[in-house]
Parts: C-alpha cells; sequence; structure tokens
C-alpha cells in the first residue's frame, strides 16, 4: 500500500474538524515536514485563522516520531488535547494504519497530592502534620473549596487542577498539592502506586504526543534532570512568549516572608546550634530589607553580601543537620522533613547565586504594597541557554502569529540564541523563518488610525486630551471597544472618567475574572473592555462586540525595570542599539498582539486606533508598524470617525435582519 501524501493526510484531518483548508495551512505543513526531515529548525508566522495547530500536528504525526508541542496558554492545551488530537488521530487512523497516542504533561504542583489530602499538611508551628479540612472553618471560602476539592479528589481520574471547575484560589491549591522539591517520591510515599503526577509521566512515557506547557519545557532545560520523555521533534506554539516564561523559571526570589517559614518549619528537625544560626540570620536579612528600596543593585552592598552568606552558611548547616537527625515523636516525619528541606534548600540556592556573583545575572530590590519587598536574580539573556539546550539533538519548530517583528524574523531568534537567518557557521543552529500570512484580508478588513494630533505621552498625568479622543471614538463605534492600556492604574482612571461620560457600560479588569468579562464584552454589543497586559493577547471575540480596538500609548517596559534596563544597557555597551532591541522589540511583540485582537473570522470589521502620536512620528514608528497586520493607515480623525459610524451602523442592520 502507498504512503499517504501529505496533502492527503492534511484534507482528511482538516475535514474531521470542520476547519477549511488555506494555502497558508498547507505551506506551513510542507516547512514543518522538511525541518522534520532534515533536523533543522523553523519559525513560523501562521496569523489567526491559519489553522496553525493541523498545520503542525499532521506533518509531525505523519513522521512517526515523538513529539513534544509546548504551549503557553492553557486554552490552547485543552483545545489540542479535547479536540485538534482525538479528531486528527482519528481522522489520520484509516489513511496512516497507526492510531498515534497523545498525553497532557505539567509540573508536580499542577496535581492533587493524595499524601496531602489524607495525611494533611506539615504544621509549622507544631510538630507533625495538621488535618486542613478539619482546621478550615466550613463557612469561609476556603473551607468550602478544600471540602469541594475533597469531593473532586474521589470523582477525578487525572487529579489535574485545570479540571477543576470552577477554580480554586493558590492558597486552597496549596493546601493539596507539593512542589517536586517537597515529594517524597513515588517509592517513598504510601500512596506512589496511585499518585496522579506519575501516572501523568508514564501516559506521557508511552505517547506519541506530549502536550506540555512553557514553564516544564524550561524546568527541563535549566534543571539538567529530564522532566520531559525523550523526543525527536519539539514544536513550541505561541512561541512569542517562551523567553518570558524561561526567564520566569530562572528567576530567583527571597523574601522574609519566605525565609522565616524555611526556619518555622526546619526548627523542630534539626539541632538548636543549626536552628539558631538559622534564624539570626534571618533576623539580620529581614532588618536589611526593610531599608530596602526597589530598583537594581549593580553592585551588591556590602552589608546585603554580609546577610546573604549568613544566610547561605546557616541553610548549609541546617542542611546536613536534616540529614543526619531524626526525630520519632514528628508525625509522618519524611513529608515534614522534606518540606522543610526543599524551603531551606531554595534559599540557600538563591543566596548562593547572589553571593556568588555572576556577570549574567541582573539583581534588584522590589517593593509590593502588600507583600512587602523581595529581592529578586534572573539572567541579562536566556538565549545563550536557550541555544544550548533547546536546539541540540532535535528538530525544533516555533510558531506563532507574531514573530516577524520590523519586517524579518531576526528580532526573535536573536533571543532565542539564533544567529541572522542564512548565517553559514558550525555552532550557529541551521534555521529557516516562514510567513504563512493570513487568510483575512487586513488591508479591507481594518483600519490603522494613529491620532498623531495627540501630545506625547509624559511619565504621569492624566492626558485630559487622550481620554476626549477615546470618549469621542468609543460614541462612533456604539461602544463594541476593547481598551488596552499600558498600565492599570491607567485603565482604571480612563474607566472611571468615562463612566460618568458615556451611556456605555464599561467592564474593567480586576473586578471580575477575566472569562466572565470577556463573556459581559462578547454578549453585549455596547460595552466597552479595559484591562492591561492579558488582555492584549487573551481575547477572543470575533464578530461585531469588537469592532475598536484601542492602545493608550505604545507599550514600552517602564524605564524603571531593572531587567529591561539591564538588557538595554548590555546590548548598548556591545556597540549595539539598545532601545532598538529591547524596549521597541518588547513593544512591537505587545502591539502585535494586541492589533491581533480585531479580527479574528472572515467577516470581522474594525479600527485599531493607536493614541500615541510617536507611532506616526518617531523613527522608529515605521519598525512599530511593520510589525503590526497590514491595516489600511490613517492619521486623519475624521475619517476614523466616518469609518466606526459606518461599521456600526452596518453592525446595528444586520443585528435587526437577524432579530
Amino acid at each position: 500500500m502507498t504512503k499517504p501524501s501529505l496533502p492527503e493526510l492534511l484534507h482528511a484531518a482538516v475535514t474531521a474538524v470542520g476547519g477549511t483548508e488555506r494555502p497558508g495551512q498547507v505551506s506551513m505543513a510542507e516547512a514543518v515536514a522538511e525541518v522534520i526531515d532534515d533536523g533543522s529548525h523553523l519559525l513560523v508566522q501562521a496569523g489567526t485563522g491559519t489553522g496553525k495547530s493541523l498545520g503542525y500536528l499532521v506533518p509531525a504525526l505523519a513522521h512517526g516520531e515523538r513529539v513534544v508541542v509546548a504551549t503557553a496558554t492553557l486554552a490552547l492545551q485543552r483545545q489540542l488535547v479535547e479536540r485538534d488530537l482525538p479528531r486528527t488521530v482519528e481522522a489520520l487512523h484509516p489513511l496512516m494504519r497507526r492510531r498515534p497516542q497523545f498525553a497532557m504533561l505539567k509540573g508536580r504542583s499542577n496535581y492533587l497530592c493524595l499524601h496531602r489530602l489524607h495525611e494533611g499538611v506539615p504544621q509549622e508551628e507544631e510538630e507533625g502534620l495538621f488535618d486542613q479540612f478539619e482546621a478550615a472553618a466550613p463557612t469561609s471560602k476556603l473551607g468550602q473549596d478544600l471540602l469541594r476539592m475533597r469531593d473532586w479528589a474521589d470523582e477525578t481520574e487525572t487529579g489535574d487542577r485545570d479540571d477543576l471547575t470552577p477554580g480554586v484560589s493558590d492558597r486552597a491549591w496549596s493546601q493539596i498539592s507539593v512542589s517536586s522539591r517537597e515529594c517524597l517520591g513515588a517509592s517513598k510515599c504510601a500512596y506512589g502506586a496511585e499518585c496522579f503526577a506519575e501516572a501523568a509521566r508514564e501516559r506521557a512515557k508511552l505517547a506519541d504526543v506530549v502536550v506540555t506547557n512553557h514553564a516544564l519545557l524550561a524546568i527541563d532545560a535549566i534543571e539538567g534532570a529530564p522532566v520531559l520523555p525523550q523526543h525527536e521533534v519539539l514544536i513550541v506554539d505561541e512561541a512569542h512568549e517562551l523567553v518570558s516564561r524561561v526567564t520566569g523559571v530562572a528567576t530567583g526570589e527571597l523574601t522574609p516572608g519566605q525565609v522565616n517559614r524555611a526556619v518555622r518549619r526546619a526548627a523542630k528537625l534539626v539541632n538548636e546550634k543549626a536552628a539558631d544560626q538559622l534564624q539570626t540570620a534571618s533576623e539580620g536579612f529581614e532588618r536589611l530589607m526593610e531599608l530596602a528600596l526597589p530598583g537594581r543593585l549593580e553592585e551588591i552592598p556590602e552589608d546585603l553580601g554580609y546577610a546573604l552568606m549568613a544566610l547561605r552558611d546557616a541553610a548549609r548547616s541546617v542542611i546536613t543537620a536534616l540529614g543526619s537527625t531524626r526525630d520519632k515523636s514528628v508525625q509522618d516525619e519524611d513529608a515534614v522533613r522534606k518540606q522543610a528541606l526543599a524551603s531551606v534548600e531554595s534559599i540557600h540556592d538563591v543566596a548562593e547565586r547572589i553571593t556568588n556573583g555572576s556577570e549574567w545575572d541582573v539583581v534588584w530590590y522590589e517593593r509590593h504594597d502588600r507583600f512587602g519587598a523581595s529581592l529578586r536574580v534572573a539572567p541579562m539573556s536566556v538565549s545563550g541557554l536557550l541555544r544550548e539546550k533547546l536546539f541540540a539533538d532535535r528538530s525544533v519548530i516555533l510558531t506563532s502569529a507574531t514573530l516577524k517583528l520590523g519586517g524579518d524574523f531576526n528580532g526573535v531568534g536573536a533571543s532565542l540564541g539564533l544567529a541572522p537567518e542564512g548565517t553559514e557557521s558550525e555552532d550557529a543552529p541551521q534555521w529557516k523563518g516562514l510567513d504563512v500570512g493570513s487568510p483575512f484580508d487586513y488591508g479591507k478588513q481594518g483600519i490603522l488610525y494613529v491620532a498623531k494630533h495627540l501630545a506625547r505621552p509624559g511619565r504621569e498625568g492624566t492626558r485630559g486630551d487622550m481620554l476626549d479622543e477615546l470618549a469621542e471614538l468609543i460614541e462612533a463605534a456604539g461602544g463594541r471597544t476593547l481598551g488596552l492600556f499600558s498600565s492599570m492604574r491607567a485603565a482604571q482612571s480612563a474607566a472611571e472618567e468615562l463612566r460618568g461620560r458615556l451611556d456605555m457600560p464599561i467592564l474593567l479588569q480586576g473586578e471580575e475574572t477575566l472569562g466572565e468579562l470577556i463573556k459581559g464584552f462578547a454578549a453585549d454589543a455596547r460595552t466597552c473592555l479595559f484591562g492591561t497586559l492579558s488582555l492584549w493577547q487573551g481575547v477572543d471575540v470575533p464578530g461585531p462586540s469588537c469592532q475598536l480596538v484601542v492602545m493608550d500609548k505604545i507599550p514600552f517596559p517602564r524605564p524603571d525595570d531593572p531587567l529591561m534596563s539591564a538588557r538595554q544597557k548590555a546590548v548598548d555597551e556591545a556597540g549595539g542599539n539598545g532601545f532598538m532591541a529591547v524596549a521597541a522589540t518588547h513593544a512591537a511583540l505587545l502591539m502585535a498582539q494586541g492589533a491581533g485582537r480585531l479580527v479574528r473570522a472572515s467577516g470581522d470589521r474594525g479600527v485599531v486606533a493607536v493614541l500615541d502620536p510617536r507611532l506616526a512620528t518617531a523613527r522608529y514608528g515605521s519598525y512599530l508598524r511593520a510589525s503590526l497586520p497590514d491595516f489600511w493607515y490613517t492619521t486623519d480623525r475624521n475619517q476614523a470617525r466616518r469609518s466606526l459610524a459606518a461599521i456600526d451602523a452596518a453592525a446595528k442592520a444586520a443585528e435587526g435582519a437577524e432579530a
């Protein structure tokens, strides 16, 4: 029997999911098959509506090697495991004569821990464990969540937090989950044979396709101990998020609260000398942190250096003591000891990392209104780590709707540790970039309007002219507005001001869960939704409810962001353009994501309005505009209003006809 061709397989899969075959999807599938065959790498930009999931799943399944697919969002993981993969596997089975297996794998703390559930949580003030279900008042929200989770534990097959609906707070979940460091290990745990996390790992070992998240991919790369099963092909979807997720995993933090918890957990399990040493070091660190001012520490101050060395040495003494003393009076000592050890090791590792002072690390103080001060350390760049760990020994396909910034892939490529496209050298991974376009006609479906007449946004203060402009645009659009703001403060003040001016509902991020807000926004065309970062990339509302997307200003990183400014300075010192490489790239990526909220289906029409004149007047404006979908461009405010009014009238006429 002849092997089915890729177009035949793709056609079967697209038909099975009820989709439409797109030329871009075919080009993408062919390119993915090619790089898997020759062991090279691919960056592929596939616009909204291309059907990129099938564009990579079909060639990967057809090739027959084990594939890991890593995504940034829960929504896409769910879509792959619950919809795309089951239908694709069924559709390809008659043609390929095999049925590939697939599984989801996440970090251990995402799964319910049966030991915690049945034996209790290590109690910091008392010896042993306490029953969190008995301790929580059944009338409190925490108590209700705990009781609901106990019932759920009897019926869940996966133990996966994301299968628990409605969800629970992080505080509630922490009562019945453990980190990988706190886990006793399947061989030592009374519940090892039934463990949900272990079952997920076993399923992943047997699967042909493993769906995971960027964080677990980062842990797999950084920790050195493999978490993911051996695989020949890695597909990173939502790849524009990868660098920030890997940076997050590689960031260490020390807070007085965290150090105090470690002291309490270890105190009952070690000799008095070791416990006192950690207590004294903790008090010294806490005194210093009370005076900490937010900002980067280019050099570690002498007093902080001493405090960190004291913490590191005390933590080392406690770790040694924890290994040698046993106390039979502590109930379920192994679990209590493991949690104490995890807390102290975490402090030791961060204190030692900052004390050793790598030139590749950035150290800074942060202050939070609710949680006080923290000391943080993050890598200046993760590009070297990614080049070394990601692109060795396997084909890597990175895909997203936004990978091409300013007209090429080299900016995103550089952040991933890749040399410019086409560079020939032994240690440079070979890759190519491919833009398969979008099925949408952006030039006809959307307008990019830049309010060139407004004053440049300043650091602080209200922008009265911007709010006037925003109100007029929303009125012209008849509501239907997604407001993307560069800060939460800006979103709040705009919502407050316009709720008084406009006779339209304005929803504000933070006043309800994101899911509820988006549902409310989609249900009523007159409603507007204002918010910040997660809305720039988390809203998928096709149709007439979203016909105006407004950005209050270009979303450059804050000038006082320690990590971004350190990265910018490092590029400048190496002879590059730090502003373009760091700040402009960051803004371009967010703006491309934000503008992508407007056209989600072939019938969508609307305007993306940027209320920042620098997009039209500054030298970097053309780079940012080249990173956006190819909308029709104007700086004419009357043209923008007329277009919005016409789009609103057409939508109302269509709604009237349906009624």
